[in-house]
């Protein structure tokens, strides 16, 4: 079986976040750039243990970006990815970037296609459904499981109230989420071997841009806290009313 997992280079979540060029710009410096938590811990991971249950599968990397995401990429090689393509293209439109992915997809001939349920960036949680409609193969979004028996694959999914159970034939498209794997950590085997395995780097295909970032914002600074004393029941009670209510 071979397997493509979608890979995102994201800012690490402690990262202080600024803007520049009329705030229409995301400033790097001094960022530290991590693997997009939901394309390593779920995506990832389970296409890992699919492949320890089956050693004969074969897992490729995918990710669209310039040559700053490759040691990413290599963290995700240590991590167990056989191999890595990297879209030489710098775009933050999710068409634009579902249209390369679905055309690595196509010269690969993938029997699953796994991405995380959207990176923690822009949270945009698109790539996954639009590549299964470029790809013309059926999507379950948020899976928190998955099972394969032979062609066919069990998803479970949270939804309101409880859960859902899905299966479906590969081909197939999956985002995912919490529950579908545990977090790992590369060893020393593994970092080892991800410097010598294969990285290939593509040009683009023509594809449409459809949106563009007109301006990023900061939310509002928070307010500071407000010390009433015990004895001041009053105004405990004004401010709950007044102010509380509005954070």
């Amino acid at each position: 079986m071979k397997i493509l997992v979608c890979v995102s280079k994201t800012p690490d979540t402690t990262a202080k976040i600024a803007f520049t060029d009329n705030n229409t710009k995301f400033d790097n410096n001094g960022v530290q750039w991590i693997i997009n938590p939901y394309d390593e811990w779920y995506a990832l991971v389970r296409a890992i243990e699919l492949k320890e249950a089956d050693p004969s599968s074969v897992i490729h990397l995918v990710t669209v970006g310039t040559a700053d995401a490759d040691p990413i990429i290599r963290k995700a090689l240590a991590l167990g990815g056989d191999e890595a393509i990297r879209v030489n293209a710098d775009s933050q439109d999710s068409y634009y970037v579902a249209a390369q992915i679905a055309q690595v997809a196509r010269d690969g001939g993938y029997d699953l296609l796994l991405a995380g349920k959207e990176t923690i960036d822009f949270n945009g949680a698109s790539i996954g459904g639009m590549l299964a409609e470029l790809l013309d193969l059926p999507y379950v979004a948020l899976a928190a499981r998955l099972d394969l028996a032979g062609n066919k694959a069990t998803i479970v999914r949270e939804i309101e109230g409880g859960e859902e159970t899905v299966e479906a034939e590969l081909p197939l498209v999956i985002s995912c989420q919490k529950g579908m794997a545990e977090q790992r950590i590369p060893n020393m085997r593994g970092i080892m071997a991800a410097r010598t395995k294969p990285l290939k780097v593509v040009e683009p295909v023509a594809a449409d841009t459809l949106t563009s970032i007109a301006a990023f914002g900061l939310p509002p600074a928070k307010a500071g806290v407000k010390l009433v004393s015990p004895d001041n029941v009053e105004e405990l009670v004004r401010l709950l009313h007044e102010e509380a209510k509005s954070i």
